[in-house]
């Protein structure tokens, strides 16, 4: 059932975490438990929520899945606040049918990185400005182009510029290369108005950095969204002493995610808070082991994360 896109005004900013997709101990999607995760991403001061992305494991959901999780998610969120879908896939035409799937459910916008397959499968960028130019044809919301080194697709500034130049919906660049603050500087200059997005990602591990060079948003893992806000707020309310303390105080916890722990934090935190009942991730993923878990709960207790006291 379609649901009543959200209404928020453009541009978007502020902070868009990925929620991870909840499975059961069998590996079997848990509904009520994206549900109680989606609940507790918004009331932890999550702007928008991004869905289906590389850190809520697309890669091992089957397309029936997909769909399921993405109406799940849509409907119970009922315009709360907006929801990007990541439709990324090689084929032009499959991620051109998802993504109109995604815009007719009501999302806000939609994330896609270039076309790419295993280690060594790439298109030119004349295949590459040919599939986004399908893809921009086939819906009118907003597209988000994932940099990102996961596609190992070499996407230029002149390049991206000429996306936006191009294609009046591609206007959000989610940048997470190294030197994504110089990428991003770099990119407003050559783009210009038509830049409506540049966004941080990297579970904000370069976020003051990012911010600096002019990104509005971030897209974090979902474990502390109220740990980002308390960075993001202050800066944007022009307070940058107080962002730059609030990011001193969270970074343990950010780079603890990032180096140790990857897509699995967010849900080993909501676990241990009561928001859901598993953080299994799906196989051949691995759990976390004991002491990783320990330390990644410690640093998120002596931070008060919300995560941690939510559900009890």
């Amino acid at each position: 059932m379609p649901v009543t896109p959200h209404k928020a005004q453009r541009p978007y900013r502020g902070v868009f975490p990925v929620a991870p997709t909840i499975f059961d101990e069998r590996g079997e999607l848990d509904l009520e438990g994206q549900r109680r995760c989606i609940d507790f991403m918004i009331d932890a001061g999550s702007n928008g929520l991004c869905i289906l992305a590389n850190f809520s494991e697309q890669f091992v959901l089957t397309d029936a899945e997909r769909e399921t999780v993405m109406h799940a998610v849509l409907e119970h969120v009922a315009g709360r606040v907006p929801v990007i879908v990541t439709t990324t896939h090689f084929s032009s035409a499959v991620c051109a049918a998802r993504s109109k799937q995604a815009e007719a459910a009501g999302a806000a916008m939609v994330m896609v990185m270039p076309p790419y397959h295993g280690a060594t499968f790439r298109v030119p960028e004349k295949g590459i400005v040919e599939f986004f130019k399908v893809l921009s044809g086939a819906i009118t919301i907003p597209i988000m182009i994932q940099d990102a080194p996961v596609a190992g697709t070499p996407l230029s500034v002149e390049l991206l510029a000429r996306l936006a130049r191009d294609f009046a919906n591609i206007r959000y660049f989610k940048i997470e290369v190294p030197g994504a603050a110089s990428k991003l500087r770099r990119l407003i200059e050559a783009g210009g108005k038509d830049i409506e997005g540049p966004w941080d990602g990297e579970e904000a591990i370069t976020l003051l950095a990012d911010l600096d060079a002019g990104a509005t948003g971030a897209m974090t893992g979902g474990g502390y969204p109220d740990g980002i806000r308390q960075i993001v707020d202050p800066y944007f309310a022009g307070d940058r002493e107080k962002a730059k303390a609030a990011y001193e105080r969270w970074l343990p916890l950010i780079n603890y995610e990032n180096r140790q722990c990857g897509l699995i934090a967010c849900k080993a935190m909501m676990q241990a808070g009561g928001v859901i009942k598993s953080d299994a991730v799906r196989h051949p993923l691995q759990p976390l082991h004991p002491a990783t878990r320990a330390g990644l709960l410690e640093l998120a207790k002596e931070r008060d994360a919300l995560a941690l006291r939510w559900g009890k």
